[in-house]
C-alpha cells in the first residue's frame, strides 16, 4: 500500500495524553499476492529488486501470514534496504502511470493499494528502531536518510501522471458503480495528493519538496535531543534520606535503574515520565522533588548543543511558507481541513470551553493543598506555606487525597501489578469484542523484554492477528507509551491479518518481582491497548481506510472510551490483586476510588489544555517570528495559566507536534475524541452497564471495525443515534455543565 506524506523518521505513533510521544504507526500491510482486485484487472508488477543477503527486502516468512524478521536485523542495513525498496516502488508506480488503459479503479486506485509493500515492511522495522532501539549507529543512517525519505515521499506525491489517473478515476461517472468503501478509497487518494501539493504549479512543488525534506531532518534532529536529554540527564541518589517518603516499590525501581547505570547500590531518578512523576508524588524532599522537575521540564530547553529553541522556530517558519503554498492561512487550517472538527476556531472554542472551568477547579485544589501544607507546618512549628511551587502539586494533591477521601494512593497501588492488569484488558476485549489471547512462542522479537500473542474470535476460533507487549524502559528507547501496527487488515487480494503492538516505559523490576504500576499508569496502559483493539478489530478489503488510519481527532476516541473500563468492578475484582496476598482490592477501598474520581482533575485538564493550546496558537501564528520561550510564557500568561502547573509537554520537548507533523495543531484532539468517549461511556451506562452486549455490538460494528470507510461523524451517529454534546465531558470531569450545547460532530 502507499503511504501518501510519508515523512519518514520522527513520524509520530499512536500515543495517549499523558505519555510522551513517538515515532509513528505502521505504513500498511505486508504483500500478499492472490486475486485480481475488484472491478478489473490490474497490471503486474515488476519483479522486486534482487535482495541479497538483506532480510529486511525480503518477504516476511514464517507463521501468521508472515512475521517481521527482527532477529535477521542488523542496523546497517538498513541504508540500503530503504533504498532499494525505494527504487521497487518507483517501478512499481511506472507501472501504474505507465499504463496504456484509461484509468480505472483497479489499474489506478487498487493497484496503487498493491504498491510499496516492500517500503512498508522496510520502513515498519526502522521506525521500531527509532523508537525502542535508537543506538547512536542509528542515530547517525536517521539524520542521512530523513530528508532523503521526504524527498521520495514528494516523489510519488507529486507524481503529476499519477494524480491525473486518480483525478480521472475520482471525477468518473463509473465512480458511482462502486461499493461505498471504494468510493470512499477514491476520495481519501485523491484528496491526500490534493493537499499534499499535487495541484501546484513545478516551482511550488519543487518548493513545498524543499520545505518538507527540511522539516524531516529538523523532526530527527529535535527527536534525538529530546532522547539525548531524557537518557543522559539522571539524579544519582547516594542516602537512604535521599528516599524519605518514596514507598518500596519506586525504590525498588530506582535501584534497578543505578544498577543500570553502573552506580549498583545507589539509586537514579531517570529523566523519564514513568521515573519522574512518582518521585514527586512521593518524595518529602522539597530541595530534590525542585532538582528532578526542573531537570525534567527543561528537557530540550537548556541553552547548549541538544538546545530545540532555534529548531522549533524554523519548523514553525517552513509550516507556515507550506501552507500558503497549499492555499491554506495558516498551518493549522491545513492540518484540520479534513478532521472532525474541520477548522481551528471549532477546535479552540471546545478546548476554551473546558479551559475556564478546569482553571476554577485549579484554584480550588491549590486552596485545599495549602490548608494541608500549613495544617502540617503550624504542627511542625514551620512557617506558613504561601504558594504551592509546580514541584509541590503532585506531593500535596495526594496528601489531599488523603485527607478528603481518605484514599491513599499506596495504598491502591500494591493492587495494581502490571501482569495482572494485562490479564485484565484481555478479559474486557474478550467480553467486548469477543478476543482471546494466547502466548506464543518461535515470533522473532526486536528485544528480549518483547513478548507475543496470537489474538482469535473466542466464539470462532478464527484467527484474528498478533499483539505485541513490550513493557519496560532501555538506553535507545523514546520515553510514553504508544502503539503501533505493523501490518494492517485488508482482504483485497487475499485475507491479511493485522500485527499490533503496544509499547511502554516501566522500570524493570529484580528478577521475581512484580511491577506495581500507579492508578494512571494503569489507565495508560488501557488506553494503548484501546488503539491496539482498534487496528485488531479492522474489517474492511482496503488497507489505506483500515484499523486506526482514521481522522487524528476521531482516532484517540476508541482508546480513550477503554479507560473507563479498568474502573469497572469486574476488572478491580478480578485483577486489582494484592502482589504478597493475591486479595481482591478491597470493597472499601474501591468505594473510595469512585467517590474521588473527579479528584486533581482541575490539574490534568489544565496541564493537557495549556499544551494543546499553545500547539494551535503557535500554528495560527502564520510566519511571524517566533521565540518558543517567550511564545510559551506570553501565551500561557494571557491565557491565566495557573503558577502551580506547568504544561504536561512544554514547547522544547512537545514531540507530538515537532518529531513530525502527525499531531501539529492537533493535540486538541484527545479533549475532541473525549468529548465522544464520555458521551459513549453514557450509551453503556444508561443501557445495562459498562458490558452490555447490545451497546458493545454497535460499537465494534460501527466504530472499531469501519476504520475509514466511512465518515466519522456518521460512523458515531450510527452508533449513538445522535452527535455527541459536551455535556457528558463536563460530568465526566466534574465541571459546570457550562457549554452543553457544544458538540463533536
Amino acid at each position: 500500500m502507499r503511504n501518501a506524506f510519508f515523512l519518514g523518521a520522527g513520524a509520530v505513533a499512536l500515543v495517549s495524553a499523558s505519555c510522551a510521544p513517538a515515532a509513528q504507526d505502521a505504513k500498511g500491510p505486508a504483500h500478499s499476492a492472490s486475486a485480481a482486485a475488484p472491478g478489473g484487472s490490474s497490471p503486474s508488477a515488476p519483479p522486486p529488486a534482487p535482495n541479497g543477503n538483506n532480510p529486511l527486502l525480503a518477504k516476511w516468512a514464517g507463521p501468521y501470514g508472515g512475521v517481521p524478521p527482527f532477529a535477521k536485523v542488523k542496523v546497517e542495513q538498513f541504508k540500503p534496504a530503504l533504498e532499494g525498496a525505494m527504487d521497487l516502488e518507483r517501478r512499481e508506480i511506472a507501472a501504474i502511470v505507465d499504463n496504456p488503459a484509461a484509468p480505472t479503479f483497479a489499474n489506478t486506485i487498487a493497484a496503487l493499494e498493491d504498491a510499496g509493500r516492500t517500503f512498508h515492511d522496510v520502513t515498519v522495522i526502522y521506525d521500531i528502531w527509532s523508537s525502542n532501539m535508537n543506538s547512536p549507529e542509528f542515530q547517525a543512517i536517521e539524520r542521512e536518510m530523513a530528508s532523503k525519505l521526504a524527498a521520495f515521499s514528494d516523489e510519488i506525491n507529486q507524481n503529476e501522471k499519477l494524480f491525473k489517473r486518480i483525478e480521472a478515476v475520482y471525477n468518473s461517472p463509473e465512480k458511482a458503480k462502486l461499493t461505498p468503501e471504494q468510493q470512499r478509497l477514491v476520495w481519501r487518494h485523491y484528496t491526500t495528493l490534493v493537499r499534499a501539493g499535487a495541484k501546484l504549479d513545478a516551482t511550488a512543488k519543487a518548493r513545498a519538496s524543499e520545505i518538507n525534506q527540511r522539516l524531516a531532518t529538523l523532526f530527527t534532529t529535535f527527536s534525538q535531543n529530546v532522547l539525548a536529554d531524557e537518557e543522559n540527564e539522571a539524579l544519582i541518589l547516594d542516602k537512604e534520606s535521599d528516599l524519605a517518603g518514596l514507598p518500596d516499590s519506586v525504590r525498588s525501581g530506582a535501584a534497578a535503574a543505578a544498577a543500570a547505570r553502573g552506580a549498583k547500590g545507589k539509586w537514579a531518578v531517570t529523566n523519564t515520565r514513568s521515573s519522574v512523576e512518582p518521585f514527586l508524588t512521593y518524595s518529602t524532599r522539597d530541595d530534590l522533588r525542585e532538582k528532578v522537575w526542573k531537570t525534567f521540564v527543561n528537557r530540550g530547553d537548556g541553552g547548549g548543543a541538544h538546545d530545540n529553541n532555534k529548531i522549533i522556530a524554523e519548523i514553525l517558519k517552513l509550516r507556515a511558507e507550506r501552507a500558503k503554498l497549499l492555499g491554506y492561512p495558516t498551518h493549522a487550517h491545513w492540518r484540520l481541513d479534513d478532521t472532525m472538527a474541520k477548522t481551528p476556531e471549532r477546535a479552540t472554542a471546545l478546548m476554551e470551553a473546558v479551559w475556564k472551568p478546569a482553571v476554577a477547579r485549579v484554584r480550588e485544589e491549590v486552596a485545599d493543598m495549602l490548608a494541608v501544607a500549613n495544617k502540617e507546618n503550624k504542627k511542625d512549628k514551620k512557617p506558613a506555606k504561601q504558594k504551592i511551587a509546580p514541584w509541590d502539586y503532585r506531593y500535596y494533591a495526594e496528601k489531599v487525597r488523603k485527607a478528603k477521601y481518605d484514599l491513599d494512593a499506596n495504598e491502591v497501588k500494591p493492587y495494581l501489578q502490571l501482569e495482572k492488569l494485562r490479564e485484565g484488558m484481555f478479559w474486557v476485549a474478550g467480553e467486548l469484542l469477543n478476543f482471546s489471547f494466547t502466548p506464543v512462542s518461535g515470533v522473532e522479537v526486536f528485544h528480549p523484554d518483547v513478548r507475543v500473542w496470537e489474538v482469535k474470535n473466542k466464539q470462532t476460533g478464527k484467527h484474528v492477528g498478533l499483539w505485541y507487549f513490550d513493557p519496560y524502559a532501555r538506553p535507545g528507547k523514546r520515553s510514553g507509551a504508544w502503539m503501533n501496527d505493523y501490518r494492517r487488515q485488508e482482504r483485497f487480494k487475499g485475507e491479511i491479518t493485522t500485527i499490533v503492538s503496544n509499547n511502554s516505559n516501566f522500570v524493570k523490576p529484580k528478577e521475581g518481582e512484580p511491577v506495581l504500576i500507579s492508578w494512571d499508569d494503569a489507565k495508560t496502559l488501557f488506553h494503548e491497548f484501546g488503539h491496539a483493539l482498534h487496528g485488531l478489530s479492522s474489517d474492511v478489503t482496503y488497507p489505506t481506510v483500515s484499523g486506526t488510519n482514521v481522522a487524528r481527532d476521531y482516532v484517540e476516541f476508541p482508546s480513550q472510551l477503554l479507560e473507563h473500563w479498568v474502573e469497572t468492578p469486574e476488572v478491580l475484582n478480578r485483577f486489582a490483586l494484592h502482589y504478597k496476598t493475591g486479595q481482591p482490592i478491597p470493597q472499601e477501598l474501591l468505594a473510595k476510588i469512585q467517590k474521588a474520581s473527579t479528584f486533581n482533575t482541575g490539574f490534568a485538564a489544565v496541564e493537557y489544555l495549556s499544551s494543546a493550546l499553545i500547539d494551535m496558537k503557535l500554528h495560527l501564528a502564520g510566519s511571524k517570528d517566533i521565540d518558543p520561550d517567550a511564545f510559551e510564557r506570553d501565551t500561557l500568561k494571557s491565557l491565566g495559566m495557573p503558577d502551580e502547573i506547568v504544561m504536561r509537554h512544554r514547547t522544547p520537548q512537545f514531540s507530538h507536534i515537532f518529531a513530525s507533523d502527525d499531531y501539529s495543531a492537533g493535540y486538541y484532539s484527545y479533549l475532541w475524541s473525549d468529548t465522544l468517549t464520555a458521551d459513549a461511556y453514557e450509551a453503556f451506562t444508561e443501557a445495562k452497564g459498562p458490558y452490555d452486549a447490545a451497546v458493545a455490538e454497535r460499537l465494534r460494528k460501527n466504530v472499531f471495525a469501519t476504520g475509514d470507510t466511512i465518515d466519522p461523524a456518521e460512523a458515531y451517529r450510527a452508533f449513538r443515534g445522535k452527535d455527541a454534546g459536551i455535556g457528558p465531558l463536563m460530568r465526566k470531569r466534574g465541571f459546570a455543565d457550562s457549554g452543553a450545547k457544544k458538540t463533536a460532530k
